[in-house]
């Protein structure tokens, strides 16, 4: 063996002693171990490619610094392998890869960590740029040229990934859109309601005045309006009652039959400085809402922010 390959199996060795340090025993591991009561198991990729943006940075935390590590920290392995064994990128990765699963199973089962399926595959994209950048470097002259290559190769590497990392969560995230307001709900009668003509109020000596629709009981004791959702979504509505009318009413919300708000005059009277109220809720699309207003309450602006992708 020569004395070069001695040297890089010599780094290899003690490096992989320092990851394992990490892997099995930093962090309080074994501390955490002792409390631990239950395997940790989590088999759903989620979005691995994401790091901290430069934002999330200022000042860094330690959880960014971890989800940088599970990348960084594995760079060097795809640079030193291949300089001991004549190796392809698809049999190095496997094998790599599979290393992984058998360490993260390991901290699992001995309640040293979890098995995360996200940070094998952090592991192995850190193992992957280092693997490409020595594929560059060993274009170059050996000595310093290729030393500076492999080095330039894993920042512009790491770079890109941490990039396509970021337009794939902006791909993947759902951002809020425009208020839409719901011009027709559907009352106890089978019909679409438009709701009554908005009219300004005066609620908690604050002046209201309606935007874009106002709903209440039109002189019965109560009325059920119903709204079914086609898409993910926020809905909001406001309520209230308008001064010097008793307060005698409430407003009841539920989704699919499990009541999600229930407001009485009763709160208003009691804590006026709540109110004008508004409400909102995320609701996934297929669900029906049943909205009881009964007595004087009055609810307007009602209306949703579709959730949706960038592109759309």
């Amino acid at each position: 063996m020569s004395k070069q390959r001695k040297i890089i199996l010599t780094i290899t060795v003690f490096y992989t002693i320092l990851i394992l340090y990490f892997l099995f025993i930093a962090f309080g591991r074994s501390d955490a171990a002792e409390r631990a009561s239950s395997y940790t198991f989590i088999f759903l990729p989620e979005n691995f490619l994401k790091l901290p943006s430069i934002s999330d940075l200022l000042p860094p935390t330690l959880m960014d610094l971890v989800a940088f590590g599970n990348t960084l920290a594995f760079i060097p392995f795809g640079i030193l392998v291949p300089l001991l064994y004549r190796i392809t990128f698809v049999r190095f990765i496997t094998l790599f890869f599979l290393a992984i699963l058998l360490m993260e199973t390991i901290q699992a089962l001995s309640f040293l960590g979890s098995f995360d399926i996200n940070d094998a595959l952090q592991n192995t994209v850190g193992a992957a740029i280092g693997f490409g950048a020595y594929k560059l470097g060993a274009r170059s002259k050996n000595g310093w040229p290729k030393v500076i290559t492999t080095a330039i190769s894993c920042l512009v590497l790491f770079v890109g990934v941490w990039g396509l990392g970021g337009l794939a969560d902006k791909a993947l995230t759902k951002e809020e859109g425009p208020f839409v307001a719901i011009k027709e709900l559907i009352d106890s009668s089978g019909n679409a309601s438009a709701g009554n003509q908005t009219t300004e109020m005066v609620i908690s000596n604050q002046n209201v005045k309606p935007r874009y629709n106002m709903y209440d009981a039109e002189g019965k004791k109560l009325e059920t309006f119903t709204f079914k959702t086609r898409d993910e979504l926020i809905f909001s509505l406001n309520y209230g009652f308008p001064e010097q009318t008793g307060y005698s009413g409430r407003i009841r919300l539920s989704v699919d039959g499990r009541e999600i708000l229930n407001s009485s005059g009763e709160e208003q009277r009691s804590d006026p400085e709540l109110f004008p109220a508004k409400f909102e809720m995320p609701v996934e699309a297929g669900r029906e809402l049943k909205i009881t207003i009964e007595g004087d309450e009055k609810m307007w602006d009602v209306g949703f922010r579709k959730m949706q992708y960038f592109w759309n």
